[in-house]
């Protein structure tokens, strides 16, 4: 039976509707009243679960290319280990433990999209490093960065902008802690997921029972295909990338494959039936193949690819015109509370209290020297200029893609990080080698003020999200945004010391690491830094198919990711898709439909979740010497076939498992 308190707990009617002129919003929790937030508890949990969930983002995203948003996984586990110890008004606790262990997902996201590019890059230029503590703190100062300028937007955001932005992730996450406040089970169908999707995939990139990939390779029409006509078809099947694609849904998953398609299906085989004989090497001299030569995946990769970035980085300057409105907006409401007088904080309400924008402005100050410090002594080699040009540009376009990462979260609920990123290396090489600093060191240069931004800009789309669902409930706005801090540090840590694990286990230049984003930050600046110049036809290709996509109303950051991620990390998010509009359309009765879609919904989190932590255990049993996987075996066809028949499996024990009490 649940008690009087539990069937209280409840999101009011007006929670996810914009509000009438002179109606407020009433939280779940009182404004009136203190309630458990930050104590022994919730802190020593947010910590374990920003080190379990940073090594567990930076396998997956460097494995495969997508960095799963770790907030419901972990509200999840919060509610789970609150009911088992049977919590009083866990609720608050549950809301800090998830917001300092959501730093996870975005401290990995802005490091792994950049810094392993050192590594790739290492492999032709002996002379680059990154150490331990130059991927600590560039992590750490883009961290604090993203927190400090997101704080005097999240009044705009979370509270102004009230029901006109849907929030998908918040709302899903929030929903989970309700449920779990209201004595749900929740736990439960999310850690059998994670044992199964874990051993699926531990059994895969452990012993290699099967192939991680099916390819239309297996039959010789296939291989004709591929060899003649520059066509090939590939899925990735493990367990966590299945997973990513059910979150995902049908619509953005349907586009992202479309890109792909666009590349692999149409460009790939146009440019081998255009250029067959031509050697198109002009920035790139490392080509010394014919078109017609090379298999699909040497056109992807030497051509295909930049042509995605173009794309990617024009949906950035996109985004960034649509949000100046925002942007405007947002800085004027901080800057009336800036300028007004101090009213003190018993005035305003409990769930209404920042850190003072005093105290912003400080820490503003004080970080931005502390990185500019960072890059004279760390990483410019003492040089005054190049330092101070350095952090005028991480300042300038962290702040302008505040909001534009902000928007891309309240609206479809991904950060569009990596191509503003790019954009970021592409401006940051342009003007770093016309003041002088060009070759290995400006790569290096490049690529750490892009790891800061990156961070910054990914921490800045997480922290809004965690903001929002402490709005929905109710809890203390200024504790949320102090104990990010600490969850940016110990996730920092984390994901510096995995890529150094990852890098000594498998190599980055190794190709057993898709690591897709860093390989794009590699081949974006190794010719900028070098004067040999860059694909700038192909990035134009993709900039103005960005710009026709946009026109078209089609969501073009969506479509240039898929035509830059390989398409066998992109088939499966189809796949998962797929099965998410079947999930939740196959019965007459919507409630069995909403039920069956937060079940899978549920299961795909223990997917990803299992998945990438039993990626990291085979990770370490492969670094310290254990690897019993047969090469010859994987070559074989039968391997491939035998891979497709275990997804298979695993899709029906997927549908098989959303099955609840009234939704069968």
């Amino acid at each position: 039976m649940k008690t009087e308190e539990q069937q209280a707990v409840q999101l009011p009617d007006n929670a996810f509707t914009e509000l009438k002129e002179g109606e407020e919003y009433q939280p779940v929790l009182s404004p009136n009243r203190q309630y458990p937030e930050v104590n022994p508890w919730s802190v020593t949990w947010g910590i374990v679960m920003a080190v379990v969930f940073s090594a567990a983002a930076a396998y997956l995203g460097l494995k495969v290319g997508q960095v799963f948003e770790a907030a419901i996984p972990i509200a999840i586990i919060a509610v789970g280990v609150s009911t088992a110890a049977k919590r009083k008004d866990p609720l608050g606790e549950n809301v800090i433990i998830q917001s300092i262990g959501a730093c996870s997902g975005a401290v990995v996201a802005g490091a792994i999209f950049t810094l392993p590019a050192i590594y790739i890059l290492q492999a032709k230029y002996p002379e680059m490093s990154a150490s331990f503590m130059k991927i600590f703190i560039s992590s750490a100062l883009g961290g604090v960065i993203g927190i400090l300028f997101l704080i005097p937007f999240r009044k705009y955001f979370v509270k102004d902008m009230h029901g006109k932005y849907p929030f998908p992730e918040a709302t899903a996450t929030t929903q989970v802690l309700i449920s779990g406040a209201k004595g749900g089970d929740q736990a439960k169908p999310l850690l059998m997921a994670g044992l199964v999707g874990g051993l699926y995939d531990f059994v895969v990139a452990t012993f290699g029972w099967w192939n991680e990939n099916f390819t239309t390779r297996v039959v010789s029409l296939g291989e004709t295909l591929a060899d003649k006509a520059k066509l090939v078809f590939k899925v990735n099947t493990g367990a966590a990338v299945f997973g990513l694609g059910y979150i995902v849904g049908l619509k953005y998953a349907f586009i992202i494959t479309l890109g792909s398609l666009a590349v692999w299906w149409i460009i790939v085989p146009g440019m081998a039936i255009l250029f067959p004989d031509a050697v198109l090497n002009e920035w790139d001299p490392s080509i010394t193949k014919a078109v017609g030569q090379m298999s699909p995946e040497e056109i992807f990769r030497s051509y295909g690819k930049s042509i995605g970035i173009g794309g990617i980085a024009m949906a950035g300057i996109i985004g960034i015109i649509k949000s100046w409105g925002i942007i405007k907006s947002a800085v004027s409401l901080a800057a009336k509370e800036m300028g007004g007088k101090n009213k003190g904080s018993q005035e305003v309400a409990r769930t209404q209290r920042d850190i003072s924008f005093r105290v912003i402005t400080i820490g503003t100050v004080v970080t931005i020297i502390a990185t500019a410090l960072f890059f004279y002594f760390g990483v410019m080699d003492g040089n005054l200029l190049f330092a101070l040009v350095g952090i005028l540009l991480v300042a300038v376009i962290a702040f302008l893609f505040t909001t534009v990462a902000a928007n891309a979260i309240a609206i479809v609920g991904s950060n569009p990080v990596s191509g503003m990123t790019l954009m970021t290396l592409i401006l940051a090489s342009v003007v770093m080698v016309a003041v002088g600093l060009n070759g290995t060191a400006g790569m290096v240069a490049a690529l750490i003020m892009g790891g800061v931004v990156c961070t910054a800009l990914s921490m800045a789309g997480s922290f809004i999200t965690d903001l929002k669902i402490g709005y929905w409930i109710g809890t203390t706005p200024v504790k949320q945004e102090q104990w990010k801090f600490v969850g940016t540090l110990v996730s920092a840590a984390t994901v510096g010391g995995v890529m150094m694990l990852l890098n000594e286990t498998y190599g980055f230049a190794s190709g057993q690491l898709a690591a897709p984003q860093a390989n794009a930050m590699a081949a974006v600046i190794d010719p900028l830094m070098n004067g040999v110049g860059a694909p700038w036809l192909l990035y134009g290709i993709g900039a103005l198919i960005a710009i026709v996509l946009t026109w078209l109303k089609v969501p073009a950051l969506a479509f240039a990711l898929g035509m830059f991620i390989p398409l066998e990390l992109n088939t499966p998010l189809l796949i998962g898709g797929a099965v998410n509009w079947y999930v939740t359309s196959r019965s007459k009765n919507a409630e069995v439909n909403k039920s069956r879609g937060e079940r899978g919904t549920l299961i795909a989190s223990g997917f990803i979740a299992g998945g990438a932590l039993m990626g990291v255990l085979s990770a370490l049993l492969r670094f310290a010497g254990y690897n019993p996987i047969n090469e010859s075996w994987l070559a074989n066809p039968l391997s491939e076939v035998l891979s497709l028949a275990a997804y298979i499996l695993l899709i029906a024990y997927f549908i098989y498992a959303t099955r609840t009490k009234n939704a069968k």
